[in-house]
């Protein structure tokens, strides 16, 4: 008990390692999957609580008693010589045995909320005779995949083979050395790898994504319940990647996409099984990339049967198969939610270690992550007056992307946002951004990325054969595959950000001279010169579901659901987009957290903690095990009604068009924007 109470009181010893998780059930404890009505019920009466405040109370008061002491230690009227020889154990002594019986309680009950986090998913799964049989590949998404130094020049050695992102180092190297943490995560803007006489390459191996920092796990979770059915380093695999850099590039430097295919040809070659892919976030878009890249002559040669051949299913986790709209802010003004709703000394004490426009270079500097813009435009994320997934009653539509409430201040500078103010949609927002960041993002952008609308098949067929369109769903199809499955696993019912109420600041900065760029706009006068963005989020707003400028939506906290789900509900129902007739089926999960646990417990939708809900890991036992055909689809939002009020349509049965007038082209659209701007 004595120990018990230090560990409450001071906390467990630097030294001694941070535990990962509970431990394991032991043979006569029961485990089972934990719903969210039962998980209910492991909350502590009204009398437990009081218990709880009682001894809390209690320890407040020892603590209280300790600092008034150290507050005394110089006063001569009082005499600490006596305390010195006082030890937790004799403290306990005088504390009531009720509340030491409290105590005991409070921690079994802390243990019961969580037992879903010790093996009991594949527990309960090997109980119903699922094991492994397919071979598991899993593919990372941005936060769960760790980047460590192998440079030698004299600037690296201190981070050699440290992890320079997804640990306590990048943490100490942030507050310590922050110019040279920048200098190691930047790439290049001339080549967009590495810069010279620096070397960060992605961790490899489970330890790459199992755990962010220590006690943060990410696919700890999944790595714990595939290992109870009969997984190992043998049959499963982590594929990390550089998320900072263009997809192509991964491959470039790395041969990401060679490797990748020459695991899977391996693991079906041993095992005799085609295998199963996971992905989760940006993942997804990586994975589907790769699809492209292995049919492809001169990439991965693989041909249009390799799919079906070594590919038996697809789990996208979470896929932001649309992009994420909190893209935008962040590389424009180098914001989101987050960050705006900072405290007041919150966002000082942010703004003077690293400002929002630093914030904004890093980001940009990171050119993995514009992968992952908004896609579709004002098909799928609407127009000044309308949006899919607008509600009834709703005062503004979704589809007002940026918005401003104040005059322009500082209007009468001859470069002031003037010309441009005005609210914006999504397509509006996107040369807005261009316009106002440096040359090199720009041609990134155009060589490696592509987030327009194929209308028909004929469009579909030529963008394959294009790098630049293998990464949107809209312009591209999936393999011909027919005995490949896909299934959507996402979570929703979580106020997730949507569109976002800006303002002007005075700028004061230097103009920089741009080069012309077909994204960036017209070249007169106005816009041939370059400087940072002068807006900033407008976080003094709140109302109703604007939360300190910004609009929340729906969707998991980080994708919104019409990226999530348009693409598995519809977009890959329509012919063009799947001609091999490739079946999708999707899982939607309610966000269910539970109050008392910090990462949401075993019904959590959250977009990072969904790795360790119930639910979603039982999912994936059966599809690994073989037994994914009796997933049924289940869709519990109203993705399907958004998604029919989605302004794509399918070909006629004929292989035309369906000629109307909204069915232009967004990069038609886009261009007209430009010269209308």
């Amino acid at each position: 008990m004595s120990g018990f109470l230090r560990r409450r009181v001071i906390g467990p010893a630097e030294d001694s390692p941070e535990p990962s998780r509970e431990p394991t059930p032991g043979p006569g404890e029961e485990y089972r999957v934990v719903d969210a009505k039962k998980l209910h019920k492991l909350s502590k009466s009204r009398r437990t609580s009081k218990r709880r405040h009682a001894w809390i109370f209690v320890l407040g008061g020892l603590f209280g008693i300790l600092v008034a002491g150290l507050f005394a230690s110089n006063n001569d009227m009082i005499d600490l010589s006596s305390i010195t020889d006082m030890n937790l154990d004799s403290l306990l002594d005088v504390i009531p045995a009720g509340l030491i019986k409290d105590a005991k309680d409070i921690q079994k009950h802390e243990r019961d909320a969580v037992n879903y986090d010790s093996f009991a998913v594949g527990l309960h799964a090997q109980s119903q005779g699922i094991k492994a049989h397919h071979s598991v590949i899993m593919i990372p998404g941005v936060i769960s995949t760790g980047l460590e130094s192998w440079g030698t020049d004299e600037q690296s050695r201190q981070y050699f083979r440290k992890r320079l992102w997804g640990s306590w180092s990048m943490m100490r190297a942030l507050v310590m050395d922050k110019a040279s943490w920048k200098r190691h995560l930047m790439v290049d803007k001339r080549t967009g790898l590495d810069p010279p006489g620096i070397k960060l390459r992605a961790s490899q191996g489970f330890d790459a994504a199992d755990f962010f920092i220590t006690g943060y796990w990410i696919w700890n979770k999944i790595l714990e319940n595939l290992a109870t059915i009969g997984y190992d380093p043998t049959n499963a695999f982590t594929a990390a990647y550089d998320w900072r850099l263009s997809y192509m590039n991964n491959e470039r430097r790395d041969q990401y996409f060679s490797r990748l295919k020459a695991h899977i040809e391996l693991a079906t070659q041993i095992s005799g099984q085609k295998v199963v892919l996971l992905s989760h976030s940006m993942g997804s878009q990586v994975l589907y990339y790769f699809f492209h890249w292995v049919e492809a002559s001169g990439y991965g040669d693989g041909g249009s049967q390799w799919v079906d051949n070594y590919v038996d299913s697809w789990i996208n986790i979470s896929g932001c198969m649309l992009g994420a709209l909190k893209d935008i802010p962040a590389l424009l003004s180098g914001e989101m939610k987050d960050t705006a709703q900072l405290n007041a000394f919150a966002v000082y004490g942010l703004e003077k270690f690293l400002s929002r426009n630093e914030r904004a270079e890093i980001l940009r500097a990171f050119p993995g992550l514009s992968s992952m813009l908004p896609i579709g435009g004002d098909l799928i994320w609407g127009n000044s007056t309308w949006a899919p997934d607008d509600l009834p009653g709703q005062e503004t539509s979704f589809g007002t992307f940026i918005r401003f409430r104040d005059q322009l201040e500082n209007a009468s500078h001859p470069f002031s946002q003037a010309r441009s103010r005005r609210n914006m949609t999504v397509s509006e927002a996107m040369p807005y951004l261009f316009r106002h960041s440096e040359p090199w993002f720009q041609d990134m952008i155009e060589q490696n990325y592509s987030y327009g609308v194929a209308h028909t098949r004929k469009e579909v067929e030529q963008n394959n054969a294009l790098p630049g369109k293998w990464l949107n769903p809209l312009e591209t199809r999936l393999p011909l595959a027919p005995n490949l499955k896909i299934y959507c696993f996402y979570g929703m019912g979580k106020p997730t950000e949507r569109a976002y109420y800006y303002r002007d600041e005075p700028y004061t900065g230097s103009l920089i001279s741009n080069g012309a760029s077909k994204l960036s706009m017209p070249e007169d006068d106005a816009y041939t010169t370059f400087r940072p963005s002068n807006v900033t989020i407008d976080a003094g707003f709140t109302s109703g579901n604007i939360d300190h400028g910004v609009i929340m939506g729906e969707g998991d906290g980080t994708v919104n659901l019409l990226s999530s789900g348009y693409m598995c509900t519809k977009g890959w129902k329509m012919k063009r987009y799947n001609p091999a007739g490739v079946k999708v089926t999707t899982y939607e999960m309610p966000h269910e957290p539970d109050r008392f646990s910090p990462r949401g417990g075993p019904n959590t939708a959250d977009h990072v903690d969904i790795l360790g809900r119930s639910s979603l890991n039982d999912l994936i036992l059966r599809v690994a095990g073989g037994r994914g055909d009796l997933i049924e689809e289940t869709i519990v939002s109203n993705i399907r009604e958004y998604a029919e009020k989605v302004k794509i349509y399918d070909d006629e049965p004929d292989g035309g068009p369906v000629s109307e007038p909204d069915r232009q082209s967004v990069d038609e659209r886009f261009e007209e924007l430009l010269k209308e701007l």
